[in-house]
């Protein structure tokens, strides 16, 4: 086989990197969080190429979004007051809930899949993060052009019905935002309004015949959250004409995207759910929250191709 894993460290953290040099990829990732730090492609020059913003720079930045590509869950976005209600017992939790900060074990190595896998066993959720037994793989699997990303959630309650939301927050850099090219596939899309990060009800239905995204990119550190039911065909693409950079985003499992910049990155964040609400409503009762029912698994994820040309 052509693909490769190594373990590899520096003073911010332990990295699990996987590298085809027959496909001319690597994806690297962080232990803490289980996060892609870098997505690189072997240019004609034999050198890698990243794709994500930062790209292999593991150390915190001076200022600004400090991730890579954030993995989001057991709920995403964020809870008003860091709290909420799930059936009576309190949750609480930052920003995308605790799997950002999680300390996951050595993830399994299949070689004929090209792909690692990470758990989260139902018994070491966090006290206070999540009150169900619900357990998660999460796998990471080159492919001929990119990487797939998937998420299974195992509800291990015997009775009880489970309810998560989960996503991942990828930011890829480009050169400016201002001549990055965002393409949306055509169809009839949902635009949830959350003012200060919280759902106010508002929504607006946008029908878009497919090209360059109908919104004003000075707008998009306000975020853009769209619903996806009226979209048949879900390919999405950024495209940085100075440097050559394509990014291809398959996201015919997932129901709902998230369009945010806040530099020289610009983050099309594939989500199971929605931001909470105010007034917030119960966690079960979340706007766009997943069901899982007991003893089942929800299996769901997505694709990212990356392409390199000749810079002009």
């Amino acid at each position: 086989m052509s693909c490769i894993y190594r373990i590899e460290s520096d003073e911010f953290g332990t990295y699990d990197v996987l590298e085809d040099e027959a496909l001319g990829l690597r994806a690297r990732l962080r232990r803490i969080g289980a996060e892609l730090v870098s997505l690189a492609r072997k240019g004609a020059d034999e050198g890698w190429r990243g794709f994500l913003y930062r790209d292999n720079e593991t150390g915190p930045p001076l200022s600004g979004w400090g991730n890579h590509a954030t993995v989001m869950g057991y709920f995403l976005h964020r809870l008003v007051d860091q709290r909420s209600l799930y059936r009576g017992v309190e949750i609480r939790g930052g920003n995308h809930g605790f799997l950002r900060s999680f300390a996951f074990d050595p993830p399994t190595f299949d070689p004929n899949l090209r792909g690692l896998t990470y758990v989260v066993p139902a018994d070491r959720i966090p006290a206070g993060a999540y009150p169900l037994r619900v357990s998660l793989q999460l796998s990471y699997q080159l492919t001929a052009t990119g990487v797939r990303v998937e998420f299974a959630f195992r509800n291990e309650e015997p009775a009880e019905t489970a309810h998560v939301s989960f996503g991942l927050h990828p930011g890829f850099g480009v050169t400016s935002v201002a001549d990055a090219v965002i393409d949306l596939p055509p169809g009839r899309y949902r635009r949830h309004f959350a003012p200060g990060n919280f759902l106010d009800g508002r929504t607006e239905d946008i029908a878009h015949a497919g090209g360059p995204m109908p919104f004003d990119k000075a707008a998009l550190p306000g975020s853009f959250l769209l619903e996806l039911a009226g979209v048949p065909d879900r390919i999405f693409s950024l495209h940085d004409p100075a440097t050559g950079r394509t990014v291809r985003l398959d996201f015919a499992e997932v129901p709902y995207c998230t369009l945010w910049s806040e530099g020289d990155f610009v983050c099309i964040e594939p989500c199971w759910g929605l931001p909470d609400s105010v007034p917030q409503k119960p966690f079960e009762q979340k706007d766009g929250i997943q069901t899982i029912a007991p003893g089942s698994t929800l299996r769901a994820g997505f694709g990212m191709d990356i392409e390199l040309a000749p810079a002009p």
